[in-house]
């Protein structure tokens, strides 16, 4: 629900000079919007909370609307001094883009995938080739053609028939998430009747090239609860139920096994899975359970030979260990060890060859890729060669072939899609994403890791980016990013985006909280439920030995994060306003006990695990504790610009509004607070990749103005 797409890239280098000049001031006669206040009163386990916004949460109401325009309208006025300064800054980093770019190829099914972009166009084209790369290209979507007409447009889950000639794929037109499925005939070119509402996007077919099976959302949840199994020229008002999810706690999902034999039903929570598999042969017939749920036991299953491997946390391997087991006997009493727990490694996932079995490592924090042999005559690592650098494998389709693909970037090195001969030891780079404008070089930028002690004493690891030259006397600006939650890591990564900060002079860093899983399982255990204010204070903690160590002062540090980040942005300005000059809080999940007491809200009760259930008097009590909303006081707060989207499904946008209409009111400062809804787009932000960067130079231009960088 608070889950986010974090990561944006795109690619010029501005000039290496920069002018800091005098802020320019908004008009003194403009004033904030006015919320009006009507008191609600909540009442649980005898506590008594008084909600004067609570009137906000309902984007029917005509009055919330015109509060919401009323916001954007005093957004546009007081930032109408940098309005050619975002356009230059929208225009600085559309230019690092290669626009007629595509993919690297992948190979299956006897056709070369490949997703493109055209100069000037906002998105995709799906296409492929057969056999050859030299063949001719053949367009399965081109979504450009698609999206006209609509402000938000979305695709996903693109997938071909066994036989080639059909694509199932999903579209949402309103950003909520709620996708459409439809099938198109790639032989005529046509869209069958077959469309279906209400669904993930993601469908999966049987080995018959007739039969697809996908996930529908509940309507007002929009929990993942249930599977059904189409045949393809049916009404979809005659779909069989395959599979209902009960457990309100959970979602569910269907996919097939890269080995082709199975379709796998799968059930989650924050704590908890569940397997269900099908021969992929046997559509129709009924689904058997791999492993019965336990609380407490995650596992996941990968289809090799005869056998399916399990990867999991059974026996209190908190940082999980892989385990075996015969395809006909899958119950847990059957499993074997193939690789152990280790205390001080985080088994992520595995990729299955067929003499090849690839392990995704973690240790200290830093990706490894493990390379083993089945015969067990090789066992070997990837060399990585610095502190900040993400590695991953990717499109990895195909069983036999020895050429493991996988993607590598660092904070100072663009992406690089690499070809490794596992047989041979020989990588090839097959692409590394072009930063245009000829003004890049990689050596003008450095890049370190280093750690902060938190309150606890624990260690926690900050990486930071910088223009090479950067001297540690407190005065450098330097923005802070984290997220810290449902175990989702953020590796340093590279963004062209991100120099438009770096030549103006910025230090980026990403604090490593607690909540993610940056240094093992144990990391993300103690950075949720009731240890959940270590995420919060790890970020001021780390704000401080920032200061300490003079990369930059109260004056000059900013902090960003958004959805659970955006939790973050909001626990922290309660905790420690005064390290901040500004904050960027994007979608930001921050009236955390009323929505998580209210589970006909999108996905909450599936995050029971993540946060705690407020219903329980010990869970309300801490969350209460830290709710940004519900501990806003009368004293200093940075200045802040908020986002939101208003169909956003992961976080409503009346909790960000009703959080500044709260700040509005009882903030002692004169620094300004800026809201904006996008009225046309969700969780996500904006679809095009074009209008996403003009989100973007929003943000930079908050932050620039405010050291008095104009140019």
């Amino acid at each position: 629900m608070r889950k986010e797409s974090i990561i944006i890239a795109a690619s010029l280098i501005f000039a290496a000079s920069c002018t800091k000049t005098p802020q320019k001031k908004a008009p003194m006669d403009v004033q904030p919007p006015k919320a009006d206040k009507i008191e609600k009163i909540l009442e649980k386990h005898g506590d008594t909370r008084i909600d004067n916004y609570y009137w906000l949460n309902n984007r029917d109401n005509e009055e919330v609307i015109d509060y919401l325009e009323r916001e954007n309208d005093y957004y546009k006025k007081m930032t109408a001094h940098t309005k050619d300064f975002q356009e230059t800054l929208f225009e600085e980093m559309k230019s690092r883009i290669k626009e007629d770019d595509a993919s690297v190829p992948y190979f299956y099914n006897g056709y070369y995938y490949i997703t493109r972009y055209e100069e000037g166009k906002d998105y995709p084209i799906y296409a492929r080739k057969k056999e050859s790369l030299d063949a001719e290209e053949e367009i399965l979507l081109d979504v450009n053609t698609m999206a006209k007409g609509h402000s938000f447009y979305n695709v996903r889950g693109l997938n071909v028939s066994p036989d080639n000639k059909l694509l199932a794929f999903g579209v949402d037109t309103l950003s909520r998430r709620k996708y459409t499925l439809y099938v198109k005939n790639l032989e005529t070119g046509e869209m069958l009747q077959d469309a279906i509402a209400l669904t993930t996007g993601s469908s999966t077919w049987a080995n018959d090239n007739n039969t697809l099976f996908y996930t529908r959302k509940d309507e007002q949840t929009l929990r993942s609860n249930q599977i059904f199994r189409h045949q393809i020229g049916t009404n979809a008002d005659t779909d069989v139920l395959v599979y209902t999810e009960e457990d309100e706690t959970f979602g569910t999902y269907i996919y097939k096994t890269k080995s082709n034999k199975y379709l796998v039903i799968g059930s989650y929570s924050t704590l908890t899975s569940e397997f269900q598999i099908l021969d992929a042969n046997t559509p129709t017939k009924a689904f058997k359970v791999f492993q019965p749920r336990t609380r407490g036991l995650e596992y996941s299953i990968y289809h090799f030979e005869d056998n399916f491997y399990v990867l999991t946390n059974k026996d209190d391997a908190t940082n999980f260990k892989l385990m075996k087991t015969p395809e006909n006997k899958t119950g847990m009493e059957n499993w074997q060890e193939v690789i152990a727990h280790r205390s001080d490694v985080l088994l992520e996932d595995i990729d299955i060859f067929k003499d090849y079995l690839v392990i995704s490592e973690r240790k200290a924090g830093l990706n490894e890729i493990r390379i083993k042999r089945w015969d067990n005559t090789e066992d070997y690592y990837l060399p990585f060669n610095n502190e900040t650098y993400t590695a991953y494998t990717t499109q990895n389709i195909e069983f036999n072939t020895p050429v493991l693909r996988y993607q590598y970037n660092s904070l100072t090195n663009p992406a690089s899609v690499i070809d490794f001969n596992m047989a041979t030891r020989e990588k090839t780079i097959q692409k590394e994403t072009e930063v245009l404008g000829g003004k890049f070089q990689k050596e003008n930028y450095e890049s370190r890791r280093v750690w902060a002690t938190a309150q606890d004493g624990t260690q926690i690891p900050i990486s930071m980016v910088y223009r090479k030259g950067m001297k540690q006397n407190g005065k450098n600006p330097l923005l802070l990013y984290a997220y810290g939650s449902y175990g989702a890591t953020i590796d340093p990564y590279f963004s062209s985006v991100r120099l438009s900060l770096l030549d103006r002079g910025f230090v980026y860093a990403i604090a490593h909280v607690r909540g993610g899983q940056y240094m093992g399982r144990d990391w993300y255990e103690n950075g949720k439920l009731l240890k959940k204010k270590n995420t919060f204070t790890d970020f001021v903690d780390a704000s401080r030995f920032l200061i300490q160590e003079k990369y930059t002062s109260n004056a000059h540090l900013y902090a960003s994060g958004g959805s659970a980040g955006g939790l973050l942005m909001g626990a922290i300005i309660n905790i420690a306003p005064e390290l901040y000059n500004g904050v960027i809080a994007a979608v930001p999940f921050v009236d955390v006990v009323t929505t998580m007491l209210d589970d006909s809200i999108p996905l909450t009760t599936g995050e029971y695990d993540e946060w705690g259930n407020p219903n329980d008097p010990e869970y309300y009590d801490y969350i209460k504790s830290y709710s940004p909303y519900d501990n806003v006081t009368a004293k200093a707060y940075p200045n802040l610009f908020v986002t939101t989207g208003l169909h956003d499904s992961q976080v409503q946008y009346w909790e960000p509004a009703k959080w500044v209409a709260k700040l509005r009111e009882y903030k002692t400062d004169s620094n300004i607070i800026l809201f904006h809804t996008n009225m046309d787009a969700g969780h996500g932000g904006a679809s095009g990749r074009f209008e996403a960067l003009k989100e973007i130079a929003m943000d930079y231009a908050f932050l620039l103005d405010l050291e008095g960088i104009q140019e």
